[in-house]
């Protein structure tokens, strides 16, 4: 046991020695340190945000609360349906501007041509194009008409059919296309 004595009291001699550190050695690794850049408080606080975000939690909700939870998400979605506007060309109309003619209109805002065919242009696509106004994805078009109902659809890029979703519904022709009917004067 002398000899592990001995050996234990020169490491514990050597560890006591003082250590002589390089002083340019010394200054480069504090400048170093000094040059990284201290995060910010705005970091700092996402990052704890981030962390407090990623730690798994456990979450009891009674049946009554979640039923709760359930319908405001429903209600949430049903009112924000009601805001957004459809995408889709929509709200058409066909108003009387006075006793023989009719303003069509159509709010269709991706269209390139839109016409406006019916039985009383017998269902041209050419005879009846409608014009875009200021460029708001509005197109109209005003159509001298004798007294009598009609039946008419709008025709979009040639090959989509709309019907008037402020006019009443037309009978489904036979080939299935949706249409609209206007009714001029008495009958």
């Amino acid at each position: 046991m002398p000899e592990q004595s001995d050996g234990l009291e020169r490491a514990i001699r050597i560890l006591k020695e003082p250590v002589q550190i390089d002083r340019e050695l010394d200054q480069r690794v504090m400048a170093e340190i000094e040059s990284v850049p201290v995060p910010g408080v705005w970091s700092r606080r996402f990052w704890t945000a981030l962390d407090w975000l990623r730690r798994g939690r456990t979450v009891r909700v009674s049946p009554l609360g979640g039923l709760g939870f359930a319908a405001g998400i429903v209600i949430l979605v049903l009112i924000a349906r009601s805001w957004i506007a459809p995408q889709e060309p929509s709200a058409p109309v066909a108003t009387e501007a006075d006793g023989s003619t009719v303003q069509f209109v159509i709010v269709a805002p991706a269209a390139a041509q839109v016409s406006l065919v019916g039985d009383f242009n017998d269902w041209s696509s050419a005879a009846t194009p409608m014009h875009r106004v200021d460029g708001n994805g509005v197109w109209e078009v005003t159509v001298p008409l004798d007294a009598g109902r009609y039946r008419y659809a709008f025709l979009v890029d040639g090959n989509t059919w709309l019907g008037d979703p402020s006019a009443p519904p037309a009978l489904d022709d036979e080939f299935g296309r949706p249409g609209s009917v206007v009714t001029i004067g008495e009958l």
